[in-house]
């Protein structure tokens, strides 16, 4: 297993690490990253195809949020370069045709593991009209008032020859965040409730994000021998 630690010193060439997961993983050798990305909107493609999207981006920009359009699916995250987390892990693949449900299911129970060893109760699925909607999301009960919020969404990219499976991780700064996916997705004419947007902090847990990118590190890496480390 390698394992790819830290940020480089903008978006596109940050992206571009990303992107050598893949490559590692069509090597032979799984791999890992968990960082904290720079202040972005990420769209995805579904975005891009709406009549909304030009006036979506100038929103993002607006509100201090570099928009991009990423490669993995679903709809628009967003990350403000200082607390929200990024997670990958990238596997060889001998049949894109089969497995999806597989990775899935082993990236959701590893974040599901991470929250509860930092202290949280995450639960499967998220509220109504939440931002990047998908099947394979984890909430958290925010203990103000008790309602359930997203903060991890996950997403999938398959090749021939590898697979990635990669999310978000809302740590704090809810408040910014929903504000800013807020503008975006009505400019996209997509639902999306603002309170649904949730974080970790928000539920107890901590808003350093560096304690929640080790547990959540370990938990991807799980039993396997880290081969490698590349710092960035």
């Amino acid at each position: 297993m390698r394992v790819f630690r830290g940020r480089a010193g903008s978006i596109s060439t940050d992206r571009d690490v990303s992107r050598q997961l893949l490559s590692v993983a069509a090597d032979g050798d799984p791999a890992v990253r968990v960082w904290v990305p720079h202040r972005q909107v990420a769209f995805g493609r579904r975005d891009a195809r709406l009549d909304g999207y030009d006036r979506a981006r100038a929103a993002a920009d607006e509100c201090g949020f570099p928009p991009i359009e990423r490669d993995v699916g679903g709809r628009a995250v967003a990350y403000d370069g200082a607390t929200t987390l990024a997670f990958a892990r990238a596997e060889p693949v001998t049949d894109g045709r089969t497995g999806t449900t597989e990775r899935y299911e082993r990236a959701t129970a590893a974040l599901e593991q991470a929250l509860q060893n930092l202290g949280l109760e995450p639960s499967h699925g998220e509220p109504d009209d939440s931002f990047c909607p998908g099947t394979h999301s984890l909430s958290v009960n925010t203990r103000a008032d008790g309602r359930e919020r997203k903060v991890v969404g996950i997403a999938q990219r398959v090749r021939s020859d590898a697979a990635l499976v990669a999310g978000i991780v809302l740590v704090a700064n809810r408040g910014d965040l929903a504000a800013v996916l807020g503008a975006v997705y009505d400019a996209l004419d997509v639902a999306l409730e603002p309170a649904s947007v949730g974080s970790i902090a928000a539920a107890g847990g901590p808003s350093d994000p560096e304690p929640v990118r080790a547990a959540i590190e370990d938990a991807l890496v799980g039993d396997a021998t880290a081969v490698s480390i590349e710092s960035l």
